[in-house]
Parts: structure tokens; sequence; C-alpha cells
């Protein structure tokens, strides 16, 4: 059953999102992001050739004729095919696929509107019986 991590708190979920997807890429080798929509997904797209500063995280989107062998996919399809452990969630919604991954990891930002979604997705996992752990960050994270 797919564990779950709450990352609550975010000024920055972008930037939260960039720390994971660095992390998860050097502990499972796969990584896929589901981003809300198409200028999240350039945002992100941008920021994971900048972050970290002295280092490079190999990532396209679904689309790309290299997606099969890039290990880091960031698109905002709702349809994520190929292999992953890990699945980074910055769209409002539970994924539609979260169950075939490992690990999913939830980014829910400051702002009313996400904490909102936030607490929607929590509760939509929590009543189907997934283990839910919660990590609360500290302004400025």
């Amino acid at each position: 059953m797919t564990s779950i991590d709450f990352y609550t708190g975010a000024d920055d979920p972008l930037d939260v999102a960039a720390r994971i997807v660095a992390k998860a890429w050097r502990q499972h080798g796969h990584v896929r992001v589901l981003t809300p929509d198409p200028a999240t997904t350039a945002a992100l797209d941008r920021r994971l050739w900048t972050v970290p500063a002295t280092g490079f995280l190999p990532h396209c989107r679904l689309a790309s004729p290299l997606a099969a062998e890039t290990p880091i996919v960031v698109d905002d399809v709702l349809d994520h095919d190929g292999a992953a452990c890990v699945l980074v969630n910055l769209h409002p919604d539970p994924p539609p696929f979260f169950s075939r991954f490992e690990r999913l990891a939830d980014i829910v930002g400051r702002d009313g509107a996400s904490a909102d979604a936030g607490r929607r997705r929590w509760k939509f996992y929590r009543d189907r019986g997934y283990a839910l752990q919660h990590h609360a960050l500290e302004p400025g994270s």
C-alpha cells in the first residue's frame, strides 16, 4: 500500500517539490511529479534546471521521446505511465494513479485554497485506509 507524506505550510511549493524530487531521485532512482497545469509544469521544469545550483536533475515531460529513459518526469497530464517509486503531487486533487507508487509526497501551500484542497486530499486518503504522515514546514521552508 502506498505510504503518503503530507508537507504542509509550504511558502514556495515548487521549491519544496524540487528538494523532494532531488532526495527521492538519489534514494529511489525514478520520480514522477504531477502538477496542476502547464504553467506550473513549465515553472518546475525551469526550477529543476537551476536547483541545486551545483547539480543537475535529469528530467523531462511525458511527451518527450526520452521519457522512458529519464528518471524524473514532470507533467500536468493525469495519467503518468512508466516506472517510478515516488510520486510528488502539486495537483489540488488526488492523482487518479497514485496507488501504483510506493510513496506519495503531497505538497500543500500556505494559502487558503491550497490548504482546503490539502485537507480534502488528506480525508480522501484517510477514508481509504492509507497510512498518512504529516510534516509541518517551518516558515521560509
